[in-house]
């Protein structure tokens, strides 16, 4: 039984950590849509940030946006 909780325990966690880089994955597997392009800029300006390409980042994947402050 301890051993299933901490293995859930660990699950959890490396599932946290994948969802902070970036600003997500999105709706479409990780495809930077016009939608979700315009929901995470939002979500960012909401922040005080500004979405931009991350260096070196693909404008095809969501993934490769970072929301940076202004």
């Amino acid at each position: 039984m301890r051993r299933l909780s901490v293995i859930l325990a660990a699950a959890a966690v490396l599932g946290a950590c994948s969802t902070m880089s970036g600003v997500g994955s999105g709706h479409n597997g990780g495809i930077a849509t016009y939608d979700d392009l315009k929901a995470a800029t939002a979500t960012c300006a909401a922040k005080g940030g500004q979405l931009r390409l991350q260096r070196n980042g693909d404008p095809q994947y969501l993934e490769d946006y970072a929301c940076e402050k202004k």
